[in-house]
């Protein structure tokens, strides 16, 4: 079972460019603060799709995937509010094309990225507070 101290060395694996910004991180804060990092890693992938350096979007929607299904509860919240849900804020205010992302999704990872744009949206498929 994946716990919450491998959760996100898990994707900077997949993603090494985003590594010296989790040691960062690391430094200033320790391993027990994840969910900030992975609003950064949100802002670090929309810049990747905006460099054209879209090659790490296969093994990170793995990465994503294995928490989902191999995580204790934490790391399975984590993986879908702290990273999809990150990514789905970022990048949707960015204007960003999400397909991008979701394409390379494996089926958890899809079903819990609906599951949040299902959450956030009313029955008439509104976003909540419109």
């Amino acid at each position: 079972m994946i716990e919450q101290p491998q959760a996100l060395p898990l994707l900077v694996d997949a993603c090494p460019s985003f590594r010296q910004s989790w040691e960062n991180h690391l430094q200033e804060f320790g391993n027990d603060v994840q969910y900030i990092p992975a609003g950064h890693l949100a802002d670090h992938l929309l810049a990747l799709h905006r460099a054209g350096r879209e090659e790490v979007f296969g093994p990170l929607a793995a990465a994503i995937e294995r928490p989902l299904i191999e995580g204790s509860s934490w790391v399975k919240e984590f993986a879908t509010v702290g990273v999809l849900e990150s990514i789905q804020n970022v990048w949707g205010n960015a204007g960003a094309d999400l397909h991008v992302l979701t394409q390379n999704l494996g089926p958890e990872g899809r079903r819990q990225w609906e599951l949040l744009i299902d959450f956030w949206s009313d029955a008439s498929g509104n976003p909540v507070g419109d």
